[in-house]
């Protein structure tokens, strides 16, 4: 089944947050990153406009720009919320240093309702994506993964020609390697990989042009 995914650039911090959707309606809100009243009015407006029908909220990590628009979303849609259990603690620790980044305003996401481990099949409709656990860059972090339309939401695991950083709390450039190697360039090399900031890229551009990665596959 082909599904449509809609990218929004949110926040000081240019966050990719997507919403993924399929032809009957069904979306699923990955990383809401929306903090100003214009961003959270442009996703609604697009929810709206379209007929789009919310499912569930995915987050790939609970860093402070992937959470932003956590409350906002359970506030109009009540939805499901899954997280992976590494990662609660770093959704716990946002109220903290919230301010420290300018964002006085931060609303307090809700808990998870459904806690992710790795491994498992999400079904929300004709939307199926599966869980891969990828620590390195947050150490709860997961990818979602669509085999039938090639795509993998990663997060901040790789970006085009670059990779996410590794100097957060619970960060670890050898474990986000790890993760590169045995879990990311295991997919397809047509696999788009949908950042969660910059560009679109794919496994096999990475693979052939990102020099910081280039001793991961030789």
């Amino acid at each position: 089944m082909a599904l449509h995914i809609k990218v929004f650039p949110f926040n000081p911090f240019q966050e990719n947050t997507y919403i993924v959707y399929d032809d009957k309606k069904n979306c699923v809100i990955i990383d809401p990153g929306c903090y100003e009243r214009e961003e959270e009015d442009e996703l609604l407006s697009f929810i709206n406009d379209n007929y789009l029908i919310p499912c569930a909220l995915l987050n790939t990590h609970a860093h402070i720009d992937h959470v932003l628009g956590n409350s906002f979303v359970q506030e109009n849609f009540k939805l499901d919320y899954y997280l992976h259990e590494e990662d609660v603690k770093t959704l716990n620790a946002v109220t903290n240093y919230a301010h420290l980044y300018g964002f006085q305003g931060y609303k307090v996401s809700p808990q998870p309702t459904t806690i992710l481990k790795g491994g498992e099949k999400l079904v929300f409709g004709d939307i199926e994506l599966d869980v891969y656990f990828t620590p390195g860059h947050a150490p709860g972090h997961v990818v979602f993964y669509n085999k039938e339309n090639k795509f993998v939401i990663n997060g901040d695991v790789l970006f085009r020609g670059s990779y996410g950083r590794v100097d957060l709390p619970g960060g670890s450039m050898e474990i986000l390697k790890k993760t590169i190697a045995e879990v990311m360039f295991q997919f397809p090399d047509d696999t788009t990989i949908y950042c969660g900031h910059g560009p679109s890229t794919t496994i096999g551009i990475e693979k052939r042009s990102n020099h910081i990665l280039h001793e991961l596959v030789n």
